[in-house]
């Protein structure tokens, strides 16, 4: 099958390996650089990806534009295959390959639609998650779904170690759905609408808490889920930092007030939230490297007072 790819972030690199593989993949379509921290290009692992395996790849500002779907249909595709690019897809594309758009998307749809559905699953407390390859149309992850995987989550699960495991299950589906497709034997099927759910993207301010309005389950699964970014921060021996890693351990005495150190517990501090105690193991300070949480709150308190 004639494939044109497109995807950019780390969760499309697994897809586009197994393409390659199985598949005529004619081109590959990424995001266009851009300057990431300290002017440095932010990374593109597909584009990276697609280059290191001689592909072609088109860098288009806008997929929407006419000059940019006219390139694409002219590589005469028999699907589109997309996995987190970050462009909507017009119409004119999908409409262009027989087959149409096959997107892999990081969840159980209808459940999550969105641009961040492994974060949502783990801040939504979810059990479960997995990878749907739907036919895609025009909406926000509306499309009737062709097949889906799914996986546990584990209570110490992180965003990137959950991406990863999506990941490498959605292009082992992908490549089973594409030969259903070629051979007639694959339907989709419509979604529940009533059960949808949406995953908004992230925000930098997501990751900005105060200890007195947010409990210690919650904290918990919002460390986990906002890695690597925005992360949360947090203020601790009077500065903010960013808290890396850490877990529930029970009640907060009643007497304690949200933000207060309890305890030490070996390298770990013992802090008191809104509901519940936070032991938080490992943080980052601005501009330095990632610490013990003990480690860090003796090194505030070693520092001579302001004169």
């Amino acid at each position: 099958m004639r494939i044109v790819f497109c995807g950019t972030a780390h969760f499309a690199v697994p897809s586009l390996d197994a393409l390659v593989v199985e598949h005529e993949v004619v081109a590959v379509v990424t995001q266009p650089d851009r300057s990431g921290s300290r002017g440095r290009p932010a990374p593109r692992p597909v584009g990276e990806a697609a280059e290191q395996l001689g592909l072609p790849v088109l860098r288009p500002e806008r997929i929407r534009a006419p000059e940019s779907v006219a390139e694409v249909l002219s590589l005469l595709p028999d699907a589109l295959v997309v996995a987190a690019y970050g462009q909507i897809i017009p119409a004119a594309l999908l409409d262009g390959p027989v087959h149409g758009g096959v997107n892999v998307h990081g969840s159980l749809l209808p459940r999550w639609r969105g641009a961040s559905p492994v974060a949502a699953a783990i801040l939504g407390g979810d059990m479960r998650t997995g990878v749907s390859i739907m036919r895609m149309d025009t909406g926000l992850d509306t499309g009737p779904v062709y097949a889906a995987s799914e996986t546990e989550i584990g209570v110490d699960e992180t965003a990137p170690s959950l991406t990863s495991k999506l990941a490498a299950a959605g292009a082992r589906l992908l490549i089973e759905v594409l030969s259903s497709l070629e051979d007639g034997s694959m339907a989709a099927v419509a979604q529940d609408e009533a059960q949808a759910t949406y995953a908004p993207r992230l925000r930098r301010e997501d990751g900005t808490i105060e200890w007195t309005s947010i409990g210690a389950v919650d904290l918990d699964r919002r460390v986990r889920a906002l890695q690597p970014w925005p992360g949360v921060t947090a203020p601790l021996g009077g500065q903010p930092v960013r808290l890396l890693e850490g877990a529930p351990a029970g009640s907060r005495p009643a007497t304690a007030p949200p933000g207060e150190v309890l305890a030490m517990s070996g390298e770990a501090v013992d802090m008191a939230t809104m509901s519940g105690v936070y032991r938080l193991a490992r943080v980052q300070p601005a501009g330095r490297r990632p610490m013990t949480a003990a480690a860090y709150l003796r090194g505030r308190r070693a520092q001579p007072a302001p004169g």
